[in-house]
């Protein structure tokens, strides 16, 4: 699984810092997690294929985190398409695709699938695939607003090839079978169940989106175990007050909530206010790391790896 960095302004774009986006790889599929003006830009620098784009999540509907999405679905029109691109948000999210194809008389010529979740104050599973669940779950913005999950299925346990011979398991089909969870019976009647030759369940791998929030216990429950948690964190402590009326997380906020989330092997800040520039960009990593020490600050084009938990 890896995780690229498409852009990590808020509000506006700057030069080296386009707007919101973050794309997860996994086994091939690609998730694009909002859709800033820039986003076109840090795909094609990182050479990555876009066309696989099959699903597309929005936090919600301010145009510095939707921006980017008419021109994905321009350049779409581009290729050959034979799978339909999903499209998953709040409300208005429909409305905004639909009237941007209106208004821009785009050429489309794949199938789109726009998905409303119909009650974004409640977590919920909103799409899901072989071997991983998608979840929404409530922030509280200045418009409606959701943060998300993806989590992997639990993984069997290591196979002990020594524990399957000793057991007279002839090598081949059966140790397969006990491989992918099943009980094999051999010839003299005696059943091999599959924690007799194999390690403990293996934990699946996590990454956390969250953007545009106040600050919210309930955040951290959600974002538990995380092996990566891209979080905003827009303001330093002394514009508390600032973050607090625009309803953005301030950086020191952003590592309580790693903190208080337990289980979460590092962060990213993101969605920078454009007030700060490079330098000052790390007082913000330095407020995070006051609460959660395996903080980073996430860069345009920034390449981040999901190693399986062994």
């Amino acid at each position: 699984m890896e995780t690229f960095i498409l852009g990590t302004g808020g509000m506006m774009p700057l030069p080296g810092r386009y707007l919101t986006s973050v794309l997860l790889r996994r086994e091939g599929d690609l998730f694009l997690f909002d859709c800033g003006e820039g986003t076109q830009i840090s795909l094609r620098s990182l050479n990555l294929r876009w066309k696989k784009i099959n699903t597309i999540f929005i936090s919600h509907t301010h145009a510095d985190h939707i921006t980017g999405l008419p021109g994905i679905l321009m350049l779409s029109a581009q290729v050959d398409r034979t799978e339909p691109l999903v499209i998953i948000g709040p409300p208005k999210i429909r409305e905004y695709v639909e009237t941007s194809r209106e208004v821009l008389d785009m050429y489309i010529n794949y199938d789109i699938e726009i998905r409303e979740i119909e009650k974004p104050s409640v977590s919920q599973v909103v799409y899901e695939g072989e071997g991983y669940k998608v979840r929404s779950f409530p922030l509280k913005h200045s418009k409606v607003c959701v943060g998300y999950t993806l989590e992997e299925d639990p993984r069997p346990g290591i196979f002990y090839p020594e524990k399957a011979k000793e057991a007279g398991i002839p090598v081949g089909p059966l140790w397969s079978k006990l491989q992918s969870g099943e009980d094999v019976v051999l010839n003299d009647g005696k059943v091999i169940h599959p924690q007799d030759v194999m390690g403990m369940e293996r934990k699946g791998r996590k990454f956390s989106f969250v953007t545009d929030t106040l600050y919210r216990e309930s955040i951290s429950k959600e974002v538990t175990g995380s092996d990566l948690l891209i979080c905003e964190g827009m303001f330093e402590k002394e514009l508390a007050d600032s973050a607090k009326e625009k309803k953005h997380l301030t950086a020191y906020q952003a590592g309580l909530i790693a903190s208080k989330a337990g289980g979460v092997k590092k962060m990213g800040l993101i969605h920078y206010s454009p007030r700060y520039t490079e330098k000052q960009l790390r007082r913000l990593k330095k407020e995070a790391k006051e609460n959660f020490p395996e903080t980073f600050l996430c860069r345009d084009q920034m390449v981040l790896e999901i190693p399986n938990n062994e």
